[in-house]
């Protein structure tokens, strides 16, 4: 029987209620479709006690933490100490998500870009990747990130991207990754496809961000890290090779830029 190429669904949101209520079984589905990994997102620092715990209780699952962005203005800052001692946690593997999104939150602009400059020092700082999410604010993004790396280098991740080709030639600049999801996989989304053929295939990543965005032959339905396979599939399409040789890639790709995670000694 020929194994299924196995790859990783670099960001969820397993506390999510509509994921956390059946959460063995979502893991379970998720390591048949070939998805040995997950990267659980912690979006408000209240609740990375409870996003680690499911890190723990599970050998496949990983974690990050940040403030999301649309959360800044109701949420206490995230400070640099809060976030460096987050991530001494041995399953703690990123920074964020943090970003900007001006598109719904636009009146908190600056404490988000405030927030932002905060979680990238903590990038620097401990080595972890960033974890952005950016909607609407391309030209503030680009120049945060081209400004924040002239200080110092760290690494990055733009999540769920579906954001201008020139961001996307920004990030990539610096080094950065660029992560897909589902939207990649919509039939409408060819200009989006064509920014990921034009990257460099070692700079990708592939993602849920469930419990949303669930990819054909799921669209509009719950999205769960199981689903990340066929985003994969699509993205091995966009990119001319098969299956096996995009999953190899990916695979090569998160660990390059998750270190703590691929070194980590428990990982299933």
């Amino acid at each position: 029987m020929t194994q299924i190429p196995q790859i990783t669904d670099s960001h969820c949101h397993l506390d999510f209620p509509e994921l956390i209520a059946e959460l063995p079984e979502v893991i379970a589905r998720a390591h048949e479709a070939g998805v040995a990994r997950m990267v659980t997102i912690c979006t408000k620092l209240k609740n990375e006690p409870d996003v680690r715990a499911i890190a723990e209780a599970h050998p496949s699952v990983f974690y990050a933490a940040g403030t999301h962005p649309m959360s800044v203005a109701s949420e206490p800052m995230a400070t640099l100490d809060q976030l460096i001692e987050i991530a001494h946690h041995p399953k703690m593997v990123g920074i964020g998500e943090t970003g900007l999104d001006y598109h719904y939150t636009a009146e908190s602009a600056q404490i988000q870009r405030d927030s932002l400059r905060i979680h990238i020092a903590a990038a620097r700082e401990t080595g972890l990747p960033l974890i952005i999410h950016s909607r609407d604010a391309d030209e503030d993004m680009a120049e945060i990130l081209r400004d924040e790396h002239a200080k110092g280098a760290y690494s990055c991740v733009m999540h769920c991207f579906s954001s201008s080709a020139e961001l996307g030639r920004a990030a990539l600049d610096l080094g950065f990754y660029l992560s897909m999801s589902g939207i990649t996989a919509f039939p409408k989304s060819q200009e989006l496809r064509d920014i990921f053929a034009a990257a460099p295939l070692d700079r990708v990543l592939v993602e849920t961000d469930s419990p949303y965005l669930a990819p054909p032959p799921h669209r509009g339905k719950r999205n769960e890290p199981a689903f990340s396979a066929h985003t994969a599939r699509r993205a091995a399409e966009t990119f001319g090779i098969d299956y096996a040789e995009f999953a190899a890639q990916s695979e090569a790709n998160f660990e390059r830029l998750f270190t703590k995670a691929a070194n980590y000694g428990g990982a299933a």
